[in-house]
C-alpha cells in the first residue's frame, strides 16, 4: 500500500482552489479543515489544515499549519507522523517561510525554506542531511501549502474553460522548482456527508517519478463556492486508490453551499 503518498496527495492537490482576485477573501485566520483518508475499505488517516496570523519582521502573515497521521488499524502497519507550515504575506500572497518536517514509516525529512524576495533567491535548509541549496526564484513561485491559498485569491471560475489548463511554479523540496500544471474537466455534483455539493473538478499533472507513476491518475474536486474548499481528492494506482474526502470544517469566511433536493 502506498501510504506514503497519501499526505503529499493531500497537501499538492489542495492547492489548486480557484476565486476571483478580490477584496473578499476566500478564507480568513480561523478557518480549519479536516480531511478523512482512505485505502480502500481501510481509513488511513487523517490530515487537517489550519489558517494563523502571525508576523515576519513586522510584516502581517497568514501561518497555515498542515497535519497528517495515520490512526487506528492503519497505524499499526505504517506510522505517519507529517507537519507542513507556510508563511505567506496578506497582500501578494508571497511565500516567505514553508516547513516540512514528515516522518512516513522511518522516511523522515526535516526541511526549512526561506524565501528572500528583495533578491530573487530561496535558501532550502536541509536539516536532516545538514545540507543547504540556493534557488533562484522564478515569477510567482509558491510552496506546497501557499499555493492553495494563493489560487483561492487569484483566479476567476468563469474564466475557466473545459480542457484548458492553469500553470503554477512550485518549490518545496531540494529537487528545486517544478512546473504544476492543472486542466479543468467541467463541474460534477458530488454525494458527501453534508449533502450534494456542485463542484469544479480537476485533474493536476505532476512530474512523473516525483511523487506519482504515469499510470496515476489525480482527480480533484472543489466546492463551486466563495470558499472553493477540497471536497474530494483521488488518487487512482496502479492496484486500487487513495482518496481524501472532507470529514469537517469550522471558521469560514462564507457560507458552505450545499444543494437541497
Amino acid at each position: 500500500m502506498a501510504m506514503r503518498k497519501i499526505f503529499t496527495i493531500l497537501f499538492l492537490a489542495s492547492g489548486i482552489l480557484l476565486n476571483a482576485q478580490s477584496k473578499d477573501s476566500a478564507f480568513k485566520p480561523g478557518e480549519w479543515l479536516k480531511f478523512r483518508l482512505h485505502y480502500g475499505f481501510l481509513n488511513a488517516s487523517y490530515a487537517t489544515l489550519q489558517v494563523k496570523n502571525a508576523k515576519i519582521n513586522g510584516k502581517p502573515m497568514y501561518h497555515v499549519v498542515g497535519k497528517g497521521r495515520t490512526t487506528g488499524f492503519a497505524s499499526i502497519f505504517f506510522k505517519v507522523n507529517d507537519r507542513y507550515e507556510s508563511y505567506f504575506d496578506k497582500e501578494e500572497m508571497k511565500p516567505y517561510k514553508f516547513v516540512r518536517k514528515i516522518n512516513e514509516g522511518g522516511y523522515t525529512k526535516d526541511i526549512e525554506i526561506n524565501f528572500d524576495h528583495n533578491k530573487d533567491q530561496a535558501i532550502l535548509n536541509d536539516k536532516k542531511n545538514k545540507k543547504k541549496h540556493k534557488f533562484d526564484l522564478q515569477d510567482s513561485v509558491q510552496d506546497l501549502i501557499s499555493a492553495f491559498y494563493y489560487l483561492r485569491n487569484n483566479y476567476e471560475p468563469q474564466e475557466l474553460v473545459q480542457g484548458e489548463s492553469i500553470n503554477l511554479k512550485m518549490l518545496y523540496d531540494d529537487d528545486g522548482v517544478f512546473n504544476f500544471k492543472l486542466k479543468y474537466l467541467g463541474d460534477e455534483v458530488l454525494k458527501t456527508k453534508f449533502g450534494k455539493v456542485k463542484c469544479y473538478k480537476f485533474r493536476p499533472y505532476v512530474q512523473s517519478g516525483r511523487v506519482f507513476k504515469e499510470q496515476e491518475s489525480l482527480s480533484l474536486w472543489v466546492s463551486a463556492d466563495k470558499n472553493k474548499l477540497p471536497i474530494r481528492i483521488k488518487a487512482d494506482l496502479a492496484i486500487g486508490a487513495i482518496k481524501a474526502d472532507l470529514e469537517q470544517y469550522n471558521g469560514l469566511k462564507h457560507q458552505f453551499k450545499i444543494i437541497m433536493d
